[in-house]
C-alpha cells in the first residue's frame, strides 16, 4: 500500500472494530479527507503519510508509527495512539480530545494551535516538541516529558501534573487556573506572566507555576479562611543557625514535625526580594502555629526573635545544646508568656527522643490556652454612668 492515494475515502467498516489495517504499511499514503472513524490501525506504518483533514475518532492506533506524518486539523478524538511513535509529525490544528497517548512519542511533533482536551498524556514524551497555543484542559499530564518543549500561550487549565518534567521548557503566558502540580521537575523553566483566572474574570498573572495554586486560593475570599486556619493549625517555624554541624538538628526536627502531620517551614532559602530577611521571617512567623528556635551559637536567631516574639501572641519554644550559654538578650525576650522555658538537650538524639513531651505536647498547651485567653473579653466595656 505504499504511496496508494486514498484520499476521500471512506474505510469504516461494518464489524465491532471496524476496517482491520492492522500491521498494514501506508507509509507515503495519501490519507487526505479520509474517513478512518473506528479504524484498527495498531502497529501499522504511516511515516511521511499525509493525514491531513483525516478523521480518525476512535481509530486504534496501538504502537502504530507514524514518523513525520503530516496529520494537519486531523480528527483524532478519543482515538488510540497508546506507544504509537510521531517524531517529528505535524499535528497543528489537529484534534486529540481525549485521545490516549499514554507512553507516546511526541518528541519533535509540532502540535501548535491542537487540542489535547480531557487526553491521557501520561508518560508521553514530547521533548523539544511545539505546544505553542494548544489547548491541553483537563488533560493528564503526569510523569509526562516535556524537556526544552515550547508550552507558550498553552491552555494547561485544570490539567494533571504529577511528576512531569518540565526542565527547560517555555510556558509564558500559558493559563493554569485549575492546575493541579506535584513534584513536578522544572530547572530552568521559563514561566512568567502565567494566567490563574478564569476566562472572565480579570486576567491576574503570576510567574511561578508551582505558587499558582497558593496565589488563586487567596484571591477567592471564600476559601482564603480555610487556607489561613490550615496554615495556622500545622505550620511550625523553625530558626536557628544553618552552618553545616547546626543545620543537621535543624533539618532532624524539621523530619520529626511531620511525623506528627505538621508542616515545618525554614528559612534556609534565599531571601524575598521584595523583602528583608527580618521581614521575611515575620510573615512565616504570622502563619505558624508554634515557633521553634535553636539558640545554640546564633548568629541572626536574636534579631528574628526580637522583631517576633513581642508582636506574635504563638508558643515560642527556645532550646540549647547543653554546654551553650543563651545570648545576652534572651532573658529579656522571657518577659512574654508566651516564651516557654528553655529546654537544654546533649545530642540530636537525646532531642529527639523528648521531643514529644518536652516540644510538641508543650507547644499545643500553651497553644490551647493562648487561643483561649484571645477569645476571652478581658475588658468589657464600661458604662458613662459609672463615673458619675
Amino acid at each position: 500500500l505504499i504511496d496508494v492515494d486514498l484520499s476521500d475515502a471512506d474505510l469504516r467498516g461494518a464489524n465491532f472494530f471496524g476496517a482491520c489495517l492492522c500491521g498494514a504499511d501506508l507509509s507515503k499514503a495519501n490519507l487526505q479527507f479520509a474517513n478512518l472513524e473506528g479504524v484498527d490501525l495498531s502497529d501499522a506504518t504511516l511515516n511521511c503519510a499525509n493525514l491531513t483533514g483525516a478523521n480518525l475518532s476512535l481509530a486504534y492506533l496501538y504502537q502504530s508509527f507514524l514518523i513525520k506524518a503530516n496529520i494537519c486539523e486531523a480528527n483524532l478524538s478519543q482515538a488510540c495512539l497508546q506507544e504509537a511513535m510521531l517524531n517529528d509529525a505535524d499535528i497543528r490544528d489537529a484534534n486529540l480530545s481525549e485521545a490516549n497517548l499514554i507512553n507516546a512519542d511526541l518528541s519533535g511533533a509540532d502540535l501548535s494551535g491542537a487540542d489535547l482536551s480531557g487526553a491521557n498524556l501520561s508518560r508521553t514524551d514530547f521533548f523539544r516538541a511545539d505546544l505553542i497555543g494548544t489547548k491541553l484542559i483537563g488533560a493528564n499530564l503526569s510523569h509526562a516529558i516535556f524537556i526544552e518543549a515550547d508550552l507558550s500561550r498553552a491552555n494547561l487549565s485544570e490539567s494533571i501534573c504529577i511528576g512531569t518534567d518540565l526542565s527547560y521548557a517555555n510556558i509564558d503566558n500559558s493559563k493554569v487556573y485549575g492546575i493541579s502540580i506535584w513534584d513536578i521537575k522544572k530547572e530552568d523553566l521559563k514561566g512568567n506572566n502565567l494566567i490563574i483566572t478564569k476566562d472572565y474574570q480579570s486576567v491576574i498573572t503570576v510567574d511561578n507555576i508551582e505558587v499558582a495554586q497558593f496565589i488563586y486560593l487567596i484571591l477567592n475570599s471564600e476559601n482564603l479562611r480555610n487556607v489561613i486556619g490550615t496554615i495556622a493549625q500545622k505550620g511550625v517555624l523553625i530558626l536557628g543557625r544553618f552552618t553545616p554541624e547546626r543545620k543537621s538538628v535543624l533539618d532532624a526536627i524539621r523530619e520529626k514535625l511531620r511525623e506528627y502531620d505538621l508542616v515545618p517551614m525554614m528559612f534556609d532559602f534565599e531571601k524575598v526580594s521584595s523583602r528583608d530577611f527580618t521581614e521575611t521571617i515575620k510573615v512565616l512567623a504570622g502563619m505558624c502555629r508554634f515557633v521553634i528556635a535553636d539558640i545554640t551559637s546564633p548568629k541572626s536567631s536574636p534579631l528574628e526573635l526580637q522583631a517576633t516574639i513581642p508582636d506574635y501572641k504563638i508558643p515560642f519554644l527556645p532550646i540549647i545544646q547543653k554546654g551553650e550559654n543563651p545570648f545576652s538578650m534572651f532573658k529579656d525576650l522571657t518577659i512574654y508568656p508566651w516564651v516557654l522555658d528553655l529546654i537544654e538537650y546533649d545530642s540530636e538524639f537525646d532531642l529527639l527522643n523528648g521531643f514529644k513531651k518536652g516540644i510538641i505536647d508543650r507547644a499545643f498547651t500553651e497553644d490551647a490556652r493562648l487561643i483561649e485567653e484571645k477569645n476571652r473579653n478581658e475588658n468589657p466595656p464600661k458604662n458613662i454612668r459609672e463615673f458619675e
